[in-house]
């Protein structure tokens, strides 16, 4: 196997595969990458069994076609320290030797055999879905940050997509909650769309949002069975879901709180980050005291102190005293895209909900903390 390539356009490619292998593993060669040279292509995969990640160089000058894994990190590092621009030219020596040449450097990377490789297998049948980057990477984005992280409840590790239908329309909805905060956000989809709803995993969402962030590609989305594909461009990531029945949300989304809070977004973020600054604990409870003018809010820690501010804002009812875990507050706020920040409440112990008013197929439900 020779071939050489541009070392910028490997090295895009083997940056989303870090995410994907791990680099502790009990078998070796889920922490190499293995490199393909077959149909005048290059071939990158990478796996940890439950996300397969693919892509393909055109761009390659093949000498002789075959196929080798080596260490994904190994590799990477070398041609993150290699000039911009550089073409690195690749000699498989042996079953167990790769070398590499650039300039004036020279490496020899050890191999394993491509026989214990996973097979990657793209066997889909369900309907393809295309979907806009940039607003389905939102829609993550402004979902992901309910994830639970709690492993014994394992079907609230990942995001629950479905179908939700409003006003004649069909909608594409996720929605994450660790039981103490919940996020949902949709994005309008073809109304004769065929789509099995699924809980896509955590490690899933957060390499996705890293391809999203970096590719203009159209996106496409295909399920088959307990599998979901994703497809930008030349680039594929095939994933499990989640094996488990995601709770019925709508049953905590309240429907009757009438006491509206309005107020600017960034102060209310960099007042909350204040106030908290006084306490390590990042989860510690900021108390709200919201009045019909303004809102005091403060931290009171007792292995460091306590922290007082007031901002403007805008109450309809009278005032009410309430707290939330500072973090939680933050993680949403800074998801809103208006410049203000709408809370409805009906009282002091019941869930809140948080609206986006510039995006109105948006929305937050936040539990109130006790201190």
């Amino acid at each position: 196997m020779q071939f050489t390539v541009k070392r910028d356009i490997l090295l895009r490619s083997l940056n989303f595969v870090q995410g994907i292998v791990e680099k502790k593993n009990t078998l070796p060669i889920l922490s190499n990458v293995l490199l393909q040279l077959k149909d005048k292509k290059l071939s990158i995969v990478a796996t940890d069994l439950d996300i397969i990640f693919y892509d393909e160089i055109h761009d390659v000058k093949i000498t002789t076609e075959g196929s080798t894994t080596t260490s994904a990190a190994i590799l990477f590092d070398i041609l993150r320290k290699i000039s911009s621009n550089s073409e690195i030219s690749f000699d498989l020596k042996s079953e167990n030797k790769l070398s590499l040449h650039s300039e004036n450097s020279d490496f020899n990377l050890l191999c394993l055999p491509t026989d214990n490789f996973p097979t990657f297998k793209d066997d889909f049948e369900g309907e393809e879905i295309n979907l806009n980057n940039n607003t389905f990477l939102k829609l993550l984005n402004k979902t992901k940050i309910s994830i639970s992280n709690d492993d014994t409840r394992h079907y609230l590790n990942g995001i629950f997509l479905h179908i939700t239908e409003a006003h004649g329309r069909n909608f594409l909805t996720g929605v994450a909650t660790d039981s103490h905060r919940l996020s949902s956000s949709s994005l309008e989809i073809d109304k004769n769309s065929n789509f099995s709803s699924v809980i896509l995993p955590r490690k899933t969402i957060f390499q996705l949002c890293t391809l999203l962030a970096e590719s203009q590609d159209a996106l496409v989305m295909q399920i088959s069975e307990n599998k979901i594909k994703f497809t930008l461009g030349k680039i594929k990531l095939i994933s499990k879901v989640i094996d488990g029945k995601f709770p019925d949300y709508k049953k905590v989304v309240p429907s009757t709180n009438n006491k509206t809070l309005t107020l600017p977004c960034k102060d209310f973020i960099n007042s909350i980050e204040r106030v908290a600054s006084v306490s390590l604990d990042r989860k510690e409870g900021v108390k709200l005291i919201i009045n019909k003018d303004n809102v005091q809010l403060s931290v009171n820690s007792a292995n460091s102190g306590e922290g007082n501010e007031k901002i403007k804002a805008n109450f309809d009812s009278e005032s009410l005293n309430i707290s939330f875990n500072s973090k939680y507050l933050i993680d949403i706020a800074s998801e809103v895209e208006d410049k203000n920040i709408k809370m409805n409440f009906k009282d002091s112990v019941s869930p809140v909900l948080i609206e986006d008013v510039s995006d109105k197929n948006s929305f937050y439900v936040i539990m109130p903390m006790k201190i």
